[in-house]
């Protein structure tokens, strides 16, 4: 499994970093941490909500272009090791600049330089897609949005929402969205994980995304799903993620399989990997041990994956490649 090239479409920059990466930063920089971590130098995190304020935590000690140079060199190499070979991850101005367009482009020239060096190295292939935070609410969205607006082009490609879902509605942050898609930025939203069926329909209705994150709380409702299908959107599913979140209680009890028998476009990513003890080969190797996929669904996920990326037409094409199309 870890051999099999990979595409992964939903990852959280920052909850990608390494533990001991993180300790190494707080250690280095005399911020005392030890709150956040288990005694076996893991995360620790109650539940979800737990979970949101100890990334917020970990983000903490992330604080110049940098220290996000050195946290891309390392999200890279562990997603390389997994057989990724093309990767969008999820970044916000909101922990690189704060929101300011100035700043949020120094972050990203030390994104991109460092993803462009690992390509070469390791082959594998980043793009960027800008998120505001939910539980910041609407008005913080916005300098987000034109953050993203700024530095759209052919590496920053999309723009998208993270956080708590249950928190506002899609519709209220109607604006950043739309300046987002002015900028020629593809859209994608996180809905379906905490919120119910409804939180997809909601999300749909309102901000017309192309991929749903998560979205996998649509089996709920069947008419729901078949919508899904016939509109051609694509959930970026995270398995291991809501397992361990307690979303579905087993592996086998998640939709991800029900979904894609229905006619649904599904993706497979890991979320915040070292937070829910995965990898991409693991979220392969628990599909494979749950629902007797072999390596035809996983190399059909891997084309649906390139399909439904951001990126441009030459890139796909050289991931193509990679896949053996």
């Amino acid at each position: 499994m870890k051999d099999l090239p990979k595409i992964e479409l939903h990852l959280h920059h920052e909850g990608a970093a390494p533990p001991a990466f993180i300790r190494g930063l707080a250690k280095e920089k005399g911020v005392d941490l030890s709150g956040i971590f288990r005694e076996d130098g893991s995360y620790a995190y109650r539940d979800f909500w737990h979970f949101l304020s100890v990334y917020e935590a970990a983000t903490s000690v992330l604080q110049t272009p940098e220290d996000y140079a050195r946290l891309t060199r390392a999200v890279l190499e562990e997603s390389a090791e997994n057989g990724v070979i093309y990767s969008e991850t999820f970044l916000s101005p909101d922990f690189c600049g704060g929101g300011d367009v100035d700043a949020w482009r120094d972050y990203l020239h030390a994104i991109r330089e460092t993803a462009e060096a690992a390509e070469r190295d390791l082959g594998i292939t980043l793009r960027g897609i800008v998120t505001c935070i939910r539980h910041f609410g609407p008005d913080r969205a916005k300098p987000i949005a034109e953050c993203a607006a700024e530095t759209a082009g052919d590496w920053l490609v999309g723009f998208g929402m993270a956080g708590d879902e249950m928190k506002g509605k899609p519709g209220d942050f109607l604006w950043a969205f739309d300046c987002a898609r002015e900028a020629g930025l593809r859209i994608t939203v996180h809905a379906g994980e905490w919120g119910g069926a409804a939180s997809v329909r909601d999300a749909l209705d309102a901000l017309n995304p192309e991929r749903i994150g998560h979205g996998v709380q649509a089996i709920e409702d069947l008419a729901l799903v078949d919508r899904l299908a016939e509109d051609g959107i694509v959930l970026e599913c995270c398995p291991g993620s809501n397992v361990t979140l307690g979303v579905f209680p087993s592996w086998r009890a998640h939709p991800i399989e029900k979904l894609r028998a229905r006619g649904v476009k599904v993706t497979v990513s890991t979320d915040d990997p070292p937070f829910f003890h995965t990898t991409m080969t693991a979220e392969y190797e628990n599909l494979a041990r749950s629902f007797d996929w072999d390596e035809g669904v996983f190399a059909e996920i891997a084309r649906t994956s390139l399909d439904a990326a951001f990126c441009d037409a030459a890139t796909k094409e050289k991931i193509a490649k990679k896949l053996g199309d």
